[in-house]
């Protein structure tokens, strides 16, 4: 089929010239594991080497393109097919036939799947192409951006809300002024702190508690509270008739009403008579309760004033608690790997970048730990990718549980993750490294009428300054040691001090 299919896999994947080359059917299995679609192109125009993946993205069955299959058929087909234009196939060729190193292109599919293509010269002649599948990533955009509009909308509708009520100045002062601090906050936490100090100054005669729902929605907890007394740490949705309704609930004790039950269950409120309850709505969704309980003295005119005021009050926190939570979503939603709930790689690396530019200014010491899992891939062709997966989440809650002092872990991709240890030596890293690999091999996971096997990892370790003074220097040290782990038999952790440095990848075992 042409010329060795190994002289695509770029020079970097090869660690030492004494490496047999892998055979062809090896390399077609590595090609046909990809996501991406690949075709190598002869210098003279002519398919040399596909993969699977490449039918897939381009709608093509068996046969549609084949070794020495020539570039020229291949845009014919592509226009004829409705897949690109004429001009596209054309500005392809010529692409194809200057002298850039690199250049990309993008396609709609008939099916409306869109493609990222890239095409690189090779340095032994010819050219890859790689496809990528970008719909999940363009449609992720698009959501990311309307729910961001949504935010932007409620927050206007709040704004115009407040500007249309010109019979409450000074309070639509204050509300301002609360309004701004809401929407400054970057975590929960500020918002209770803020909404307790605002509330005390716009309720002196007042007092009262605000709830937040749950994860699991089956509670309320409570977040803060102001003008004495305290919150309860926690309401069932049916305490109170404002939530069971739907609708804000006024209490007076000289009307026909009942008083909600987390009311009667706290003593400290037997002094107020009166009282009102307000569901905390954002873009539809319940997502707390706002409680005022008004001051005996408190003359009618003011509570209508203060019941309004309340009302207006628990507008703004719901749009605030909305847009907090939407920003943790989001930012869960872009560092977090969503199987094992560690970080992904992309904010790892960003925060070993920020560990190791703070280690020099302090001239303190880092650890890094590289690991994965021994044997993984044979594990889940025997046990399944739901037992897989399993062992993956299983390991992420191992990390999060050990990790909770100023570590990052993250799932670097597969079965592989990381770890990096602030103001941590090479002796303590190693430790740190045993005691990690102990409690991975510790953990027993029932898996439908059975037991798991076993989970046992290889760790390799690196610490800054000794082993590198830039993050992909430390990362490549403790790979380096990981790969050396795996030869020594995997389950141990291994310094990369003591690792050959002409091992890489594909010095040994790998699984």
């Amino acid at each position: 089929m042409g010329s060795p299919v190994n002289k695509v896999i770029p020079n970097e994947m090869l660690q030492a010239e004494s490496l047999p080359e892998p055979s062809h059917a090896r390399l077609m299995d590595v090609l046909n594991k990809l996501d991406q679609g690949v075709m190598v192109w002869t210098e003279d125009g002519h398919c040399q080497v596909f993969n699977e993946r490449l039918l897939t993205l381009l709608e093509l069955q068996n046969g549609d393109i084949y070794p020495g299959y020539s570039r020229a058929a291949f845009f014919a087909t592509a226009v004829r097919l409705g897949h690109v234009t004429e001009d596209s196939a054309k500005q392809a060729e010529q692409d194809f036939s200057s002298d850039k190193e690199r250049f990309s292109a993008t396609r709609r599919m008939p099916s409306g799947r869109r493609l990222q293509i890239d095409t690189r010269r090779l340095s032994t002649g010819g050219f890859v192409t790689c496809y990528t599948d970008v719909t999940q990533i363009e449609r992720s955009a698009r959501d990311l951006t309307q729910a961001r509009q949504a935010a932007e909308e409620a927050e206007l509708t709040a704004l115009k809300t407040l500007a249309a009520e010109q019979s409450w100045r000074e309070e639509a002062k204050l509300l301002s002024q609360l309004d701004e601090w809401l929407h400054s906050c970057k975590s929960q936490e500020e918002l209770f702190r803020i909404v307790s100090a605002f509330m005390a100054q716009l309720f002196p005669q007042s007092r009262g508690e605000l709830y937040i729902y749950s994860n699991s929605r089956d509670v309320l907890d409570g977040k803060c509270h102001w003008g004495g007394g305290e919150a309860h740490d926690h309401i069932f949705p049916d305490a109170c008739w404002a939530l069971r309704r739907g609708r804000q609930y006024l209490y007076s004790a000289d009307k026909i009403a009942f008083a909600c039950a987390h009311v009667e269950e706290q003593p400290s409120t037997s002094d107020h008579k009166e009282y009102v309850c307000f569901p905390v709505v954002a873009h539809g969704n319940t997502v707390g309760l706002l409680h005022v309980k008004f001051a005996p003295e408190t003359d009618a005119k003011r509570k209508v004033a203060l019941h309004r005021l309340a009302l207006r009050c628990g507008e703004h926190i719901s749009l605030a608690v909305a847009n907090v939570r939407l920003r943790d979503e989001l930012h869960d939603q872009s560092t977090r790997d969503p199987l094992t709930g560690v970080y992904n790689r992309r904010y790892f690396l960003g925060e070993l970048r920020n560990a190791v530019a703070l280690a020099d200014r302090r001239a303190s010491q880092l650890g890094v730990l590289s690991f994965d899992a021994d044997r993984f891939k044979t594990f889940n062709d025997t046990h399944g990718h739901d037992a897989g997966d399993m062992v993956l989440r299983a390991i992420g809650d191992t990390l999060k549980e050990l990790f909770r002092n100023g570590e990052v872990c993250c799932r670097m991709g597969g079965e592989e993750f990381a770890v990096f240890l602030p103001d941590t030596d090479k002796e303590q890293t190693i430790e740190v490294g045993e005691a990690l690999r102990a409690a991975i091999e510790d953990i027993t996971l029932r898996y439908g009428s059975g037991t798991l096997p076993r989970v046992t990892i290889s760790i390799g370790v690196a610490s800054y300054p000794e082993d590198g003074l830039l993050p992909q220097d430390l990362m490549h040290a403790a790979d380096r040691a990981l790969y050396a782990a795996k030869d020594a038999g995997r389950n141990c952790v291994v310094d990369c001090q003591k690792a050959d440095p002409a091992k890489g990848p594909f010095s040994g075992a790998q699984d």
